[in-house]
């Protein structure tokens, strides 16, 4: 690995080691690059688009396109901020996201990215799509509703717990989140509150049952800071563990 790899992200210098996505070098700088579906523990996606950046004046996933040397990096001009802003607005509109009574709310990532990228409105017309909650499971709890597609828990569940309980079915508008039982009921799966994919959504689609509103809105991960200082909820959690 050479120790001289940089590029440029918004005029700042950023080293980068081999094998490094635009995403893995600016997290480790300390540059924030908003994103959804990426997790540092899982193979990068690609699917939410959230982290769309301009590199040498081509649109690319920050999460997934490795850096390079002397490549020009736009993370914050009026276009990167306006295109990200109308991707968060169709997440918005696409699912049925009530952000007042939301469990989430305050340690939500689609919340926190939206106040950092002053989303103050939809936009667009709302689908109202009828999605159902599955609360069949004994510990946790599904909000179909909330679902953003980001295959967190697709990835978490197949590569961690290798279980493999949830998929994602249909294409385009029709995708939606299914579980691999008999039934498609999460209580009929082999799903425990203890798998990995249990705590890696990064909205309140799949929230632990007996604890709601343990921790009062306002005094919540992105109530305090924003999300561009505290990261997201996993890398969160991962320090207050160790």
């Amino acid at each position: 690995m050479s120790g001289n790899n940089t590029f440029k992200l918004d005029g700042k210098n950023i080293a980068f080691e081999d094998g490094d996505t635009i995403m893995d070098a600016a997290l480790r700088a300390g540059e924030y690059i908003p994103h959804l579906c990426h997790n540092p523990e899982f193979t990068p996606h690609g699917s939410c688009r959230v982290c769309v950046v301009n590199a040498n004046g081509r649109q690319v996933s920050a999460c997934t396109q490795p850096a390079m040397e002397n490549m020009e990096v736009d993370n914050s001009s009026d276009e990167i901020v306006n295109d990200r802003r109308a991707l968060l607005q169709m997440l918005f509109v696409e699912g049925n996201h009530v952000c007042p009574g939301c469990e989430k709310s305050g340690a939500c990532q689609l919340q926190a990215v939206a106040y950092y990228t002053n989303m103050l409105s939809p936009h667009f017309t709302h689908f109202f799509p009828q999605r159902s909650v599955d609360a069949s499971h004994a510990d946790i709890a599904i909000d179909f509703n909330r679902c953003i597609l980001c295959e967190l828990c697709v990835r978490a569940s197949r590569d961690v717990d290798h279980k493999n309980v949830f998929a994602i079915d249909g294409r385009g508008i029709n995708s939606h989140l299914v579980i691999n039982s008999v039934s498609g009921k999460l209580g009929d799966s082999n799903f425990a509150a203890t798998d990995k994919a249990a705590h890696v959504c990064p909205v309140g689609a799949i929230l632990p049952k007996h604890t709601a509103y343990d921790k009062p809105i306002g005094e919540r991960l992105y109530d305090k800071k924003p999300i561009s200082i505290v990261g997201d909820v996993a890398a969160h959690e991962q320090d207050e563990e160790r």
